[in-house]
């Protein structure tokens, strides 16, 4: 008899399991490999942020901006566009830029006073090499044009001379001491400004901070004249005829100084000095910059920037341009930066002819017509308006209908009114070459804004042109008072969500407003629908007390502050009331107002809409709100709790040692009492800083808590952060029906499903929806939960069901929807249904009915019923407001504890079902888990879990290629991917910093170093993550997006194909050119002077100089110097080891030759004895030998 052991018991449990898992590792063959994946930021769109130089190639006609982050964009014709960037000790501010004029180079002078030398005949510029100076600080640079010589001013007051193809330090120096007078007792200070006579290269004007003007002649080695300001220079410009030259300077007035020695300027002007009753000039502000250009008519322009009154409430901002005795003041919305005039002559010497101006401001490109009478401004190509409001989220679309686009271009064109004010003559940066590439999708990117506004962005072929514009503030009236801590942005656009196939758009605003639209190409008059939901629960206080004893508490749960009596008061916004007009494009149908318990102002967390239902749902910080598009009626308003039924798993008593005495206590805010309770503060927080010593110490923030941590977060609640339609399974092991169904994440990591009955279609106007809460959690994860995500039996993202859009104004034929019309699986085959055995699922299953009835007067409410589902069925009680009324009530159904615990852990592959071929699987990501579920056996079969000092900050479920996978940015930087279903590592790669995306945080540090933070900083912390996911966006194609800057779009790829076609898209940058002879010297200009004299540099700065002192600047070779270098010194090596072989083969050879001399001779005295031997015994014979 065999013997019966538990060993025995398990062995045979695993020879019953592991057959199955093997089956299912086999049947998705998954298509993508880590070769498929490469990481590459592609494209930069937007407007430099913080910009600090500027620069003007007048031949090539490009134009160059740095910032203070180190970048450097060159713009040409409109779609050339290329960015590059500073790295290592030059990633700072870049100070100054100058272009090598025609020659497809660039030089740039950052923060770390390095110079570098661009090379931008290719797509991509490169740095070729840099010098950097290490004992003295640039101030200016100065590069005259078709000169390989630039001079270079510090802060000392000397003026070095570097070579620019060599970038190596020439030994001519003008030093400070030399250039000022003898007699002078103190340092001139920096040098401000540096430029050369533009007909006698041999002098050098010299600008010191101290008001000191010196005119050096370069061969004699001496100050040929010196002018004293009598206030300090900002900066200098000549006239062409070199006879005078003007400086600005900090009191607003403008000097005009002709070349020969004398103690006063020749002319003095303040443009803008107003004289006071005094009559003296009234005090104005610095001009920075002052340009002297010529035309061949004869007209001088003087043009400027500031020198404004500084009286309060005085213009600033300004351009000033001065033809003859007329003054044009061109005020901007912006600060001034710097300003180019735009030239068609790049010599210096001749009338320049100036065409425009180009203004640099803090937060815009401006190009200004100086042909045109009233100089009006040129019609930016650029996408520089993506910052017109700051951006609060964005969405990006790369699988969209390829008739989109032109929808949104067509009802942008037809609203967007024709804009008048600007010059007519063509856009005048032209450089570079661009031809558009073909690409076989298209892509939309959709900007929310602070304002309400929506843009939506053409972003195919590389490019960014905007197509339409959506304003939800017409929808609202103006508020008349604040009362509101969000008050201040109250439109501020919060989340986005898009049906491209419906062109239904769902927009959530800050003040938990969601705007329901609908695409329609005409115009129409309608009033909009208003439904007022409240979120309520009998006992508010008791179930938001405290946050459940759970592993990992999330941070997007979002934390409220202490109860004021602005949290009392009623929502502030109110919908525009009669009919309204609305033009071409997206409409408003319906807005709904929400409110949590005691009338508080929720947030929306987030947002679904499923066209082919007519549903809408979307998830505030308390509970969960699911609109019935169609009947624009509310079907369900329930708090988070109920949706647990009686399988709720947390514990929603209070837990606070304070004992409760009164009901005026109990009604309380929770964060009311940790206020007034110091005692329980202090243990509180010293807990904080004990919890954030030791989690944090890798200098980053991190989600990551103990469950004894779950006593201090009093003012925690559960909010729903995900939300997904499909059609899924209803039963464990049941395949042969799908439901329609709504899938939940919450901020506790808890997964549920509410089932949807939907009427027939033809009574779908007139019948009720059917909600039933299904009650407990199907799976747990660690964290928040981000995305969620489906895939069929083969591996494939299941697409979500939709009504196709109709053209209203034409009359065309039914489409059917792509719903498909039986409640059964897209992969599900007659074959299959006759192997699979049903299983019933222990426990009942809850129902419950949601009836509802339109809203009566347009603008009416429509009621909602907060439902408390228990295991014996009980109903919610609800409450109507307004108009129209729905409720619902539902019991918990029932799930076996054998498919999922409630952790959502399952220990083995245990199924039912006798075949894999139709199946349903769930991409489940949270913060510090990712789970593929089977929903049909109700399992996890794979999971992934992050560290514990890292969490996820954004993911999505993705197809490229042949296939799908998880895309992952984490808090520590790096972006991971995932194969789907099996969960391999892919791609894991160092991308982006979290703290390069602090500038969208609302505290104005950034994001803060948790060891420095106290009390409350964790709040703001988990506030910026949150709002750094609305600015990050995976998409499909292996595409994706994030907010650079607060004005700035960076695109990425993680396709490698996608990589090799990257190249092909951008815009070739330098353009073959003829070079505008430069003047030549007549006889008579030169018999009585005027004409332009040459300087032979190379003479005067060459190695006839000396060499310089090493001491001042370090030469450091850019990576393709030193790759040939190394390939040089590595061919030299080789050559000198082939010499040396050689020289030893010589050698060899030397001596080889000399032993085949010596067996030569050898040989011939060896023949001479023999033939000697041989005559001697010639004529004997044998007997005589």
């Amino acid at each position: 008899m065999k013997k019966f052991t538990f060993k025995g018991v398990l062995d045979g449990f695993r020879q019953t399991v592991q057959p199955q898992a093997i089956r299912q590792e086999q049947e998705i063959l998954e298509q993508l490999k880590p070769e498929h994946f490469t990481l590459k930021k592609t494209f930069r769109h937007g407007f430099p942020y913080s910009p600090t130089s500027f620069a003007f190639d007048p031949v090539q006609k490009l134009l160059a901006i740095g910032d203070k982050s180190g970048y450097i964009r060159i713009l040409g014709r409109p779609c050339v566009d290329a960015h590059a960037k500073h790295e290592g000790e030059s990633e700072c501010a870049v100070l100054f830029a100058q272009f090598l004029v025609n020659e497809g180079a660039l030089v740039t002078v950052t923060a770390d006073d390095t110079i570098h030398l661009w090379n931008i005949r290719q797509k991509t510029p490169r740095i070729v090499q840099s010098l950097k100076f290490q004992r003295e600080h640039v101030t200016c640079i100065h590069l005259p044009v078709g000169s390989k010589w630039l001079y270079v001013g510090t802060e000392k007051g000397n003026i070095h001379v570097v070579h620019i193809d060599t970038f190596a330090l020439s030994g001519y120096i003008i030093n400070w001491n030399k250039a000022i007078e003898v007699v002078r007792t103190s340092h001139p200070g920096a040098v401000i400004a540096l430029c050369d006579n533009p007909l006698d290269a041999n002098k050098l004007l010299i600008a010191f901070e101290c008001g000191l003007l010196v005119l050096w002649d370069l061969k004699a080695k001496a100050a040929e004249f010196r002018w004293q300001a009598a206030e300090a220079v900002k900066s200098l410009a000549w006239h062409y005829e070199g006879k005078y030259f003007v400086s600005s300077h900090t009191d607003g007035s403008i000097c005009s100084w002709p070349t020969k020695a004398q103690p006063k300027p020749q002319s003095q002007v303040c443009p803008h000095a107003k004289i006071n009753k005094d009559g003296n000039a009234e005090k104005c502000k610095p001009i920075y910059k002052v340009d002297l250009k010529s035309s061949t008519t004869g007209e001088t322009f003087t043009i400027f920037s500031g020198g404004m009154p500084s009286e309060k409430g005085s213009k600033s901002n300004c351009i000033t341009v001065m033809v003859g005795k007329t003054t044009t003041v061109l005020e901007m919305e912006h600060a001034v930066c710097d300003f180019i005039t735009l030239c068609e002559n790049p010599w210096p010497c001749e009338t320049q002819e100036p065409y425009a101006i180009a203004v640099l401001l803090q937060y815009d490109l401006v190009l200004i017509d100086l042909l045109t009478p009233g100089f009006p401004c040129f019609e930016s190509p650029y996408p520089m308006d993506l910052h017109e409001s700051p951006v609060t989220c964005c969405t990006y679309l790369t699988d969209c209908p390829s008739d989109l686009v032109p929808a949104f271009y067509s009802v942008g064109r037809t609203t967007t009114s024709k804009k008048t004010g600007f010059s007519e003559r063509e856009w005048p940066i032209s450089g570079g070459e661009w031809s558009p590439a073909s690409c076989s999708y298209s892509e939309i990117v959709i900007t929310g804004h602070q304002d309400g506004s929506l843009k939506f962005w053409d972003s195919g072929a590389g490019t960014l042109q905007i197509l339409y514009k959506l304003k939800t503030a017409k929808i609202f009236e103006k508020p008349r008072h604040v009362s509101h801590s969000d008050s201040d942005n109250p439109l501020a656009v919060h989340l986005i969500f898009l049906c491209s196939e419906s062109r239904r758009l769902c927009v959530a605003g800050a003040m938990g407003q969601v705007m329901l639209f609908k695409f329609r190409k005409v115009e129409s008059t309608s009033e909009v629908l208003v439904l007022e939901i409240p979120i309520l629960y009998e006992n508010f206080d008791d179930i938001y007390g405290t946050s459940p004893e759970c592993d990992f508490l999330t941070g997007h749960q979002v934390q409220k502050t202490e109860s004021s009596d602005s949290d009392k008061t009623e929502c502030t916004l109110k919908v525009r009331f009669g009919a309204q007009r609305k033009p071409p494009g997206f409409q408003s149908q319906l807005v709904c107002l929400t409110t949590g318990p005691n009338r508080r102002t929720v947030q929306v967390t987030s947002l679904c809409i499923n066209s082919s239902y007519g549903l809408m749902a979307y998830g505030t910080e308390y509970g969960l709100v699911i609109i019935d598009i169609i009947q624009k009626i509310c079907l369900l308003s329930v708090a988070c709790p109920d949706l647990y039924g009686a399988h709720d798993p947390y514990s929603r008593t209070p837990k606070s040692p304070k004992r409760i005495e009164s009901k005026e206590e109990q009604s309380r805010s929770p964060s009311s009492d940790q206020a007034t309770d110091a005692e329980e503060l202090q243990y509180n927080c010293l807990y904080v800083i004990v919890w954030k010593f030791f989690d944090k110490l890798d200098g980053t923030f991190s989600r990551s808590r103990s469950s004894s941590m779950s006593s201090i977060d009093m003012s925690s609640s559960e909010s729903v952060t995900c939300l997904a339609f499909i059609e899924s399974y209803a039963k464990r092991n049941d395949i042969l029906t799908l439901v329609p169904t709504l899938w939940i994440g919450t901020s506790f990591g808890s997964i549920l499903t509410l089932f949807i009955t939907m009427p027939e279609r033809d009574v779908r106007k007139s019948q009720p929806v059917l909600v039933t809460i299904n009650g407990g959690p199907v799976v747990r994860l660690k964290g928040s939960i981000t995305s969620m995500s489906f895939l069929d039996s083969y591996g494939s993202i299941i697409p979500y069901t939709f009504e196709p859009w109709r053209d209203e104004n034409r009359d065309k034929k039914d489409r059917t929807p792509t719903k498909s019309s039986s409640r059964t699986s897209p992969t599900f085959t007659p074959t299959t249904a006759n192997t699979i055995s049903n299983t019933s699922v222990a426990g009942g299953a809850g129902s419950a009915a949601a009836a509802g009835s339109t809203a009566a007067g347009g603008a009416g409410g429509a009621a909602s019923a907060a439902s408390g589902a228990g295991a014996t069925g009980s109903s919610g009680s609800g409450s109507a407001t307004g108009g129209g009324g729905a409720g619902v009530g539902g019991s918990g159904g029932g799930i076996s504890s054998s498919s999922a615990s409630s952790s959502g852990i399952s220990g083995s592959v245990s199924t039912g079902l006798e075949t894999l071929t139709d199946r349903q699987y769930i991409v489940i990501a949270s913060e510090k888990q990712t789970k593929v579920f089977d929903v049909a056996n109700q399992c996890c079969i794979n999971r992934i879990q992050l560290s514990e000092m890292d969490f996820a900050v954004k993911a999505e479920t993705i197809t490229m290629k042949d296939g799908s996978c998880l895309a992952t940015y984490l808090s520590n930087g790096h972006l991971m991917v995932h194969s789907l279903p099996s969960l391999k590592l892919l791609l894991d790669t160092d991308f982006l910093p979290l703290m390069d995306l602090s500038f969208q945080t609302k505290c104005k540090q950034g994001i803060v170093d948790p060891m420095l933070s106290i009390w409350g900083q964790q709040i703001i912390v988990h506030e910026d993550t949150t709002q750094i996911s609305k600015i990050f966006c995976f998409s499909h194609k292996g595409h994706g997006l994030y907010m650079a800057s607060p004005t700035e779009i960076q695109k990425f790829t993680i396709s490698s194909e996608f990589c090799q076609f990257i190249l092909e898209m951008m815009g070739d940058l330098y353009t073959v050119h003829e070079m505008p002879e430069q003047p030549k010297e007549g006889f008579f200009k030169g018999l009585f002077g005027g004409g332009a004299k040459l300087l032979d540099r190379e003479e005067l700065f060459g190695e006839q100089s000396g060499k310089a002192n090493r001491s001042v600047a370090r030469h450091i070779p850019g990576p393709n110097l030193e790759q040939l270098g190394q390939r040089a010194s590595t061919a030299a090596s080789e050559i000198s080891r082939a010499h040396q072989l050689a020289m030893e083969r010589g050698e060899k050879l030397n001596l080889l030759e000399e032993r085949a001399e010596r067996m030569a001779n050898t040989a011939q005295d060896f023949s001479g004895t023999a033939h000697q031997l041989m005559l001697k015994y010639k004529d004997k014979k044998w007997y005589q030998l």
